[in-house]
């Protein structure tokens, strides 16, 4: 089984207070270094079998019209998901 990443964030142009919230709390918890963020929205999408270029075509093409609302959000990423980098391991 194979399975897609998709990655929506607001359009730049756009208020993000959710973002806002994050980048408020951010030092309060001592996090000093980060000097912005913006939330968005990942989707991971199941497909049988592997994930091949149509695939992906049309995970863009659902993302960019279901997914996201694309008067104020834009499709940043539709990956494979097992081409995805290692992440931090947890502590």
């Amino acid at each position: 089984m194979g399975r897609v990443v998709v990655e929506v964030m607001p359009k730049p142009e756009i208020l993000d207070p959710q973002g806002k919230a994050v980048v408020g709390a951010l030092p309060r918890l001592g996090f000093t270094q980060f000097t912005g963020a913006r939330q968005g929205k990942r989707f991971e999408l199941e497909v049988d079998g592997e994930v091949t270029a149509e695939i992906l075509a049309d995970a863009r093409k659902a993302a960019e019209t279901l997914l996201s609302n694309p008067i104020i959000e834009d499709v940043v990423r539709v990956a494979d998901a097992s081409s995805e980098t290692a992440e931090v391991p947890a502590r």
